[in-house]
């Protein structure tokens, strides 16, 4: 690499010889490499033949308007930095240039001090630009690597229940329709509106995510709809707000249920008229987004109750898919298993392990009440805690390695009445549950000795 290469390369355009010459000098004393026009086209010319870091243009050509060259530099090379060197009759032209996008002006005649210090400034910013871009483009690929990781990690779906609900998804995820997906927690409803998002027509378009329950009552307005500057104590700066983020994509609205009810009649205007006015402005916006919504609460609860207004609910529903707990598809928990266990493992630059045949067992059985949340969480501990390359019943959490009988016990309602033989059944397992299932420790917390314990349990079919 010559040393020429190695400096920034700077394109002077003037018609006056003696300052050109003058420029020539004073950046090649100082490390630049200049490239000198007198003309518009020639100067054209030289940045369009290898675009340099920064222009030096003077706005009083023979051939052109300077502000015209501007306009196009900004337009070609957006990355290439322009500061205007000007006469003082025409400071107007100057500014009028910053708003065209130069970076700065100088007025003739002035120091070359100032004129480097100017320059290296606008040089600091083309740095940061391009670092701002290659990081965003480095973000971009590691985004994409994870994606693809995802796929190849994803596990196979193997329950009749899943398999409906993918050809549902696969079916409404090219359409415009809205989707509405019900389901417990933890059952992967953020996981399959995104998958709706990928699949769709506007997947190289932004997917917003909110969660109606993330936020109080007084700021999911302003996140949801934007505001401009000024609009509140603390809106320091315009913002556009997650519709005006999700323009072109998909908007995807997490336990809308949570959604203040009168926020959901604004919400429902929205939908209705597909425009919003952010707070504090005046100015109507497009709302130009696909819609994905998720509740976790019963429809019908949630109506009744008038958590969820209903015109907002027959406005969402234009397709509504309904996940299945876990514990009602345990077909997908070995696959499932299978991709934490591998997932954890690289992560935590392990061997992946086995898992015994008893806690694979218990995996099977256990009820799930968290759903895949609880079951990704069960396998990151156990990888953590893996013994020798192998998951045992130990390595399991607490609550996962109890019998099904204690996993959970009914809890007793405040004020119920219970006859005694039910009091004793429940402090029973409630005891066995504190000790987690070590019959001696229950004994001991009940005040009792180990087989009257067993007597006890025997006649109640309390299996340990």
């Amino acid at each position: 690499m010559t040393q020429s290469a190695l400096r920034p390369k700077i394109v002077v355009i003037d018609d006056e010889r003696p300052i050109l010459m003058t420029l020539e000098a004073l950046l090649n004393r100082h490390g630049y490499d200049p490239q000198l026009a007198n003309t518009a086209s020639a100067g054209l010319t030289q940045v369009r033949k290898t675009p340099p870091d920064l222009v030096l243009l003077d706005l009083g050509l023979p051939d052109a308007d300077g502000l015209e060259v501007l306009g196009k530099l900004r337009t070609e090379f957006p990355q290439t930095q322009v500061i205007i060197l000007t006469a003082n009759d025409s400071l107007n032209n100057a500014i009028e240039s910053i708003k065209l996008g130069a970076f700065h002006f100088i007025s003739k005649p002035y120091a070359p001090e100032e004129l480097l210090s100017l320059m290296s400034r606008a040089l600091e910013q083309k740095q940061l630009q391009r670092e701002t871009a290659e990081l965003r483009q480095e973000k971009q690929r590691l985004s994409q690597r994870l994606e693809e990781a995802e796929r190849k990690l994803a596990p196979v779906i193997k329950s009749r229940a899943m398999r409906d609900v993918q050809e549902l998804i696969d079916r409404v995820a090219p359409t415009e329709a809205n989707v509405l997906l019900l389901g417990e927690s933890g059952v992967g409803k953020e996981v399959l509106a995104t998958q709706i998002h990928r699949k769709s027509r506007r997947a190289e378009r932004p997917m917003v995510k909110l969660n109606c329950a993330a936020f109080p009552p007084n700021m999911i307005e302003g996140e949801l709809f934007g505001h401009v500057k000024g609009a509140f104590t603390g809106a320091v700066a315009d913002f556009p707000g997650m519709i005006g983020e999700a323009a072109g994509g998909t908007l995807f609205l997490d336990e809308i249920a949570e959604m203040p009810v009168e926020l959901q009649t604004r919400f429902l205007r929205v939908l209705q008229e597909r425009e919003f006015r952010p707070l504090g402005s005046t100015k109507t916006i497009s709302a130009n987004f696909r819609l994905v919504a998720a509740t976790n609460r019963p429809i019908a609860e949630a109506l009744r109750s008038g958590m969820l207004r209903q015109d907002l609910y027959y406005r969402l529903n234009t397709f509504q898919i309904e996940i299945p707990p876990l514990r009602e598809r345990r077909d997908d928990i070995p696959a499932l298993v299978s991709i934490f266990l591998r997932r954890f493992s690289l992560q935590l630059g392990k061997a992946e392990p086995m898992i015994d045949p008893e806690a694979f067992e218990q995996l099977l059985t256990y009820q799930w009440p968290g759903n895949i949340r609880e079951l990704q969480n069960a396998i990151e501990y156990s990888v953590v805690l893996a013994d020798k390359n192998s998951i045992g019943l130990k390595q399991l959490p607490q609550k996962i390695q109890l019998p099904p009988a204690l996993q959970n016990p009914l809890p007793v309602a405040v004020g119920a009445s219970l006859n005694l033989e039910e009091s004793e059944k429940e402090t029973i397992l409630q005891a066995l549950v504190q000790s987690h299932g070590n019959k001696k420790k229950a004994a001991e917390i009940l005040g009792i000795h180990r087989p009257t314990l067993y007597g006890k349990m025997k006649r109640y079919g309390i299996e340990v």
